[in-house]
């Protein structure tokens, strides 16, 4: 059951990472403070679960695979995060520009060492496309969730412009995208070249599971994302929020779909 909790909690390490990246797409001068540190509050809480709980694994499990590098690096990484956070109440510019980079660069060698530890038995090109569809999930999550935060937002302060609502919505869709071509390489590498040693053919033992990761995960956030687009170019904020909801759901139930993959085949889908 140790691969089961590293899996679950890898989808919050994907929230925290991925929602600081999303935290760089609106104009840090064109919302109010407030807005970022309410937000960077929501990734810091699941970067906490997710990094806390891997160190503990470590600790406790001595067959969880869990590298030491790995539990440094997330522990850097919410250390990172947190003084970045605490210069959200500061005017020091210049500290909060660095521990921005800091923590994201951070936080994404984190994630990259998570994917890779994953999947010991997968063959170089595997661990390359799991690290890229895990940090391209990542940001998929972020974008979304920020996207829901922004939407709020216009509630507090209904004569926002409505352009950094548009931002938002356009990275989540490259994001969504970017996710998408990670999982078509990984689908096509193992038409390719077949499953590693001792995994399960996704075709054909969990072809049923594998639908419903990709049906109920990034095309239901497609779908969704053709609605949000319409909703705001009227510009209608609120049900653009209700709608960033959904997808919010969609993505989130498709990446736990996807570690509940890696659970019982041991692949990164």
């Amino acid at each position: 059951m140790t691969l089961f909790a590293r899996c679950f909690l890898l989808v919050f390490c994907q929230l925290g990472v991925g929602g600081l990246l999303s935290l760089a797409v609106p104009p840090f001068h064109g919302l109010e403070r407030g807005f970022f540190k309410s937000s960077a509050g929501v990734f810091l809480s699941a970067t906490l679960i997710g990094g806390a709980g891997t160190a503990y694994l470590w600790g406790t499990r001595a067959a969880s695979g869990v590298g030491l590098v790995e539990v440094v690096l997330w522990l850097a990484f919410m250390v990172l995060f947190a003084l970045y956070m605490a210069t959200l109440w500061g005017e020091r510019m210049g500290l909060r520009a660095r521990l921005y980079a800091a923590s994201l660069l951070t936080g994404t060698a984190a994630l990259s060492a998570s994917s890779w530890s994953l999947f010991p038995d997968s063959g170089v090109v595997l661990h390359v496309l799991a690290a890229w569809s895990t940090l391209a999930s990542a940001a998929a999550l972020g974008a979304v969730t920020t996207g829901m935060l922004i939407g709020h937002w216009y509630l507090i302060d209904p004569g926002m412009e409505i352009e950094p609502f548009h931002r938002c919505f356009r990275f989540f869709v490259g994001a969504l995208w970017v996710e998408i071509a990670g999982l078509v390489a990984i689908l096509g590498s193992l038409l390719l070249t077949g499953t590693p040693s001792g995994a399960s053919d996704p075709l054909q033992a969990h072809l049923e599971l594998l639908l419903l990761r990709l049906v109920l995960g990034p095309i239901a956030a497609l779908a969704m994302a053709a609605l949000i687009r319409r909703v705001l170019a009227i510009p209608q904020t609120m049900a653009a929020t209700g709608l960033f909801y959904i997808a919010t759901l969609a993505v989130l139930v498709g990446e736990f779909l996807g570690r509940y993959f890696t659970f019982r085949t041991g692949l990164p889908l």
